[in-house]
């Protein structure tokens, strides 16, 4: 009689520490993300005094495919199997940085206080939402419209004192850049969210780096003098966004779009404000109002009522 045959080894399963690990750093994920995405503010602030805005972002995108390109090599990392998929991230790449980010660097060039920009772009959650439901079919309850109405509120308390001192005349034509990079940033994640969840962040980078540049070098030479004062503080200003925005938080923001809902990731956005504030107060030594520390209360009352699992 033959000897019975083995039964197959169960497949490995996750510890319950292990489990628990990976769970936490899922949920730090966010908050990297915010306070990374946040030092963007101050680097532009850094880095404009010696660069035109889309002087300084073409040469921030070419470094980032100078970077990547050899690791990209090195990893063998794969590239998008269809042309319409190469398309389809480039055109997130466009939205996300060339319009979102030329938007904010020209109306910070212009002299709109990175605050203002910050509460225009800050209303990026509440348009998110409108597109999610009507292009996504995500379905958005009462208490997540609550969380999102009273994370506005946060993020208006919190720059209010900054809107009061610009002239109203001024305040017109500075707006406009600032309105054009909450199109971009709105329509790249509900595109990316729709179209390319997914993708290989390595060589996602290139592909969405590549159109930036070439869109933002041309206008650059076009309406710019491409001059640049390599000074100390610009060559820091450029390696912090190059290196900690773009590869970092970049990567970070695409994790979060292929995890979440195009509102969860939205909801961060609110975040940016306050966490900018309070780096420009560590920096900078820009006082924080009453207001200002109570629309920050807020603005994580909203964000949490807007993430929260249904």
């Amino acid at each position: 009689m033959s000897p019975p045959s083995a039964s197959p080894s169960p497949s490995p399963t996750p510890s319950p520490s292990g489990a628990a690990r990976a769970h936490s750093i899922n949920e730090l994920l966010p908050l990297l993300f915010v306070a990374v995405w946040s030092t963007g503010f101050i680097g532009a602030k850094f880095g404009l005094p010696d660069a035109e805005p889309l002087t300084f972002l073409a040469w921030r995108y070419a470094a980032v495919i100078v970077l990547m390109l050899p690791v990209v090599l090195l990893l063998r990392a794969p590239w998008p199997r269809s042309p319409a998929a190469f398309g389809h991230i480039a055109v997130t790449g466009l939205l996300v940085h060339g319009v979102y980010l030329g938007g904010v660097f020209t109306a910070i060039s212009h002299g709109l206080p990175a605050g203002i920009t910050a509460l225009v772009v800050g209303l990026q959650p509440l348009v998110t939402a409108l597109g999610a439901r009507a292009f996504l079919g995500e379905r958005i309850d009462r208490l997540q419209w609550l969380g999102l109405a009273m994370g506005f509120l946060g993020v208006g308390l919190v720059v209010a004192q900054k809107v009061a001192a610009v002239p109203g005349g001024a305040l017109v034509t500075m707006l406009l850049p600032a309105v054009v990079a909450l199109v971009g940033i709105t329509a790249g994640t509900l595109y990316q969210k729709k179209f390319c969840p997914s993708f290989d962040l390595r060589t996602g980078s290139i592909i969405q780096f590549v159109p930036s540049l070439l869109v933002t070098a041309a206008i650059a030479v076009a309406t710019e003098t491409m001059q640049v004062r390599w000074t100390g503080q610009f060559i820091f200003a450029l390696g912090w966004l190059v290196v900690v925005l773009s590869l970092g938080a970049v990567s970070l923001l695409n994790l979060l779009i292929r995890r979440g809902s195009a509102v969860n990731v939205a909801s961060l956005f609110y975040l940016t404000p306050p966490t900018t504030a309070l780096i420009a107060w560590a920096l900078f030594g820009e006082t924080l109002s009453g207001p200002a520390m109570a629309g920050m209360a807020l603005v994580a009352i909203g964000v949490w009522l807007a993430r929260r699992t249904r």
